[in-house]
């Protein structure tokens, strides 16, 4: 009883400050800002892409379910992200070859409790208002507005399903309603050249966005930073009641493509109150980290960054856990200590369920249940689960999909020209191996 009771008054001092315009108190209060705000607000999570930069890696997954991290897939960090801020009223929007990621996030995500008020559902694409399948970003959101009222969120969060990066929402909310904005949009600087590929913003001295560009064949700089631009992140808040009419508004306006930053955004700006929130690190007041692992080579960059010594990722951080599906593995193993087959991994991460039988693996990460037999040498590479890899080999500088089987005495980065004739080779130089290519079929269809 006195722990209820203590709960409620907490709960309204934080609510009385609130009304009183005093965010700040608050927010130092309690560095996550979990209050009124998380509480009340619904996360929709856009999971339906198909990633198709990533080549095979989502041949047969959509891009969220995506492995990423030694043990988790990418869809696991704007969840984790929702549930470390406190919002626990999470919907994923599925479409493309959605049976992997609804299956992790049935695993993964059932431990939270519908008859508190709190859970992760998935909406798949299923025609509900419409003929059609979810045609843009906004669309996914607008043939759910029966569920969505159904909770009545006082906010709306929307976030991207496939980016890497860790971020408290509260502190966005908390800077949505002290600006008495309609719409907030998470934004940071990124460089002009890669700016082409993101909604590009310009703003006033408030961070009112008074510009708005998706995907701009020349997108304006920062002013005062001619090499840099300010880019979406494809995180938004809305005031619910704002984000229904909006929505609908689209969905009757002839031509419309359906989408948050092609259509949804440039119609607000000149009438309503958007800002721009900077994601920036509380520490150091720079960017904070933030990755959109698009392609194979940013995909492997970014896999890679992780075994650094001080990495700008940092997954043993306490305060903010990643949280996953976990199987139950026994932990990794290193056997053998001749001379010509050693088992050992050096500047590497290796997860569990791992046997390193007399190889050698430098610079790379091992997801789970990776195998590699005696005198095979492994170099800066990202190695998906269940992958097993026989004697003799030497492998560099590769992605290994889920399921390979390579061969004993096979050489895969040695030879790019070779690799070009059997494989996936990058931009830079990073060659992608999947079962398939390996006439290894994991998924039968005929």
């Amino acid at each position: 009883m006195h722990f209820q009771w203590f709960n409620v008054c907490n709960k309204t001092n934080e609510r009385n400050l609130l009304q009183a315009g005093e965010v700040d108190q608050v927010k130092n209060k309690d560095p996550r800002f979990v209050s009124r705000l998380t509480r009340n607000t619904f996360a929709i999570i856009l999971a339906g892409g198909r990633g198709s930069r990533l080549k095979q890696l989502t041949q047969w997954r959509s891009k969220p379910a995506v492995p990423f991290g030694g043990k988790f897939r990418i869809i696991d960090f704007p969840l984790s992200n929702c549930i470390n801020s406190g919002i626990r009223r999470v919907a994923v929007a599925t479409q493309y070859k959605a049976h992997s990621l609804i299956g992790h996030i049935q695993y993964g995500w059932g431990f939270l409790r519908a008859e508190l008020g709190e859970f992760v559902e998935i909406l798949p694409a299923q025609q509900r208002i419409a003929d059609s399948w979810y045609s843009g970003t906004a669309d996914a959101v607008y043939q759910n507005l029966d569920i969505i009222r159904r909770h009545g969120p006082e906010h709306i969060l929307i976030l991207a399903g496939d980016h890497i990066y860790k971020m408290d929402y509260g502190k966005m909310l908390a800077f949505h309603e002290k600006h008495n904005a309609d719409m907030t949009v998470a934004c940071l600087e990124v460089d002009l050249d890669r700016a082409k590929a993101f909604g590009v913003m310009g703003t006033d001295e408030s961070m009112r966005v008074r510009e708005f560009a998706e995907k701009p064949e020349n997108p304006a700089s920062v002013p005062g930073k001619p090499d840099k631009a300010l880019a979406s992140m494809g995180v938004y808040i809305f005031n619910a009641q704002f984000l229904y009419e909006q929505l609908i508004k689209d969905a009757d306006t002839p031509g419309s493509s359906r989408d948050f930053g092609s259509d949804i955004i440039p119609s607000l700006i000149k009438h309503y109150n958007v800002f721009a929130y900077p994601f920036l690190d509380e520490e150091t007041g720079k960017e904070a980290y933030w990755r959109d692992v698009g392609t194979i080579d940013s995909f492997w960059e970014s896999n890679l960054e992780l075994i650094g010594v001080l990495p700008e990722l940092n997954l043993y951080d306490t305060e903010w856990p990643i949280w996953t599906y976990q199987a139950q593995l026994p932990p990794a193993k290193f056997v053998f200590d001749d001379e010509d087959r050693r088992g050992m991994a050096v500047d590497s991460m290796v997860s569990g369920g791992c046997i390193i039988s007399g190889a050698l693996v430098r610079h790379s990460l091992l997801f789970s249940n990776v195998t590699i037999d005696a005198k095979s040498e492994v170099d800066n590479a990202v190695i998906l689960p269940d992958v097993s890899i026989g004697e003799n080999c030497k492998i560099s500088k590769v992605i290994l999909d889920k399921g390979c089987v390579i061969p004993p005495n096979t050489n895969i980065g040695q030879n790019l020209a070779d690799d070009k004739e059997r494989f996936h080779v990058s931009e830079n130089g990073v060659v992608l191996v999947t079962p398939d290519m390996l006439g290894q079929e994991l998924h039968h269809v005929r």
